[in-house]
């Protein structure tokens, strides 16, 4: 039976409380609630996003670089060991290790950085103006509100790109990058797959297989996630066994305030070819 959307974000909130270990430099988190066979990517990205946070409280996580060499097993607690590479008075660098008793299921090369006054500019398309409530979807390992005009469990053929909007709860600031992470992960296999001719999201485990092998996060702005963001992003290319994608999120006054990257593992199932 699927979680209610109340109680996957009290789970999900849950498991972004890491608590730390007798030396400080580690820390336990639990797992989602799911009742899948492997962990979700996306809650591993969030609680590297914490393990990092939480070990040098006086930065913000600027960016991190993870791999996946394992799928994760839901039964088992996860604990995220930080090894600190460098810590000044503005960057640091470090890394995070997921591991299950013995298996490596995560490594995060993560920055920091204290911040900073500075010119600012960017460039970017703008952003068009929030789809109305006729366009909710539901995406159900997002327990928050989202929009969008293209559907990735249809079939029909269509253009490698993707617009969610989405408006979590309202919840501890310090948690917004964290939460952002978990959602980039969702979405960008099956915005690969929309140029493929009847084959769409939905068809996980059975017209295809999938895994994320490498997930990446910049975050450039503080911002809110209580009000409306824009995910916008596409995949330009599918080759040999692998898709990879790539997208911005934006707030709705037009602010770019985090980019991200994938590649993931794709394959067909024989009768698809």
């Amino acid at each position: 039976m699927p979680i209610a959307t109340s109680e996957l974000w009290d789970d999900l909130l849950s498991c972004l409380d890491l608590r730390p270990a007798p030396d400080g430099t580690d820390y336990g988190a639990q797992n989602q609630r799911l009742g899948y066979h492997r962990l979700f990517g996306g809650q591993l990205l969030a609680q590297s996003v914490r393990a990092a946070r939480l070990s040098c409280p006086d930065k913000d996580v600027k960016s991190l670089h993870v791999l996946f060499p394992r799928a994760g097993r839901p039964e088992d607690p996860v604990r995220y060991e930080v090894v600190r590479h460098h810590e000044g008075g503005t960057f640091a660098t470090l890394t995070v290790v997921a591991r299950q008793k013995h298996d490596v299921v995560a490594t995060a090369s993560v920055s920091l950085h204290s911040a900073e006054d500075g010119p600012s500019h960017q460039i970017s398309e703008p952003v068009p103006a929030v789809l109305g409530p006729e366009h909710r979807i539901d995406l159900r390992l997002l327990p928050w509100e989202t929009r969008a005009a293209a559907d990735l469990d249809s079939a029909e053929i269509g253009p490698p790109e993707f617009a969610l909007w989405m408006r979590m709860p309202t919840a501890d600031p310090d948690l917004t990058p964290a939460l952002t992470a978990y959602a980039t992960d969702l979405t960008l296999i099956g915005t690969a797959l929309r140029p493929l001719d009847d084959i769409g999201q939905r068809d996980a485990q059975k017209a295809f297989t999938s895994a994320v092998t490498s997930h990446t996060v910049w975050f450039h702005r503080p911002f809110r996630a209580d009000d409306w963001l824009l995910l916008r992003q596409h995949s330009p290319v599918l080759a040999h066994g692998r898709c990879f994608g790539r997208g911005d999120v934006l707030t709705r006054d037009g602010s770019l305030v985090a980019s991200y990257a994938q590649e993931a593992l794709l394959r067909l199932a024989r009768e698809a070819l």
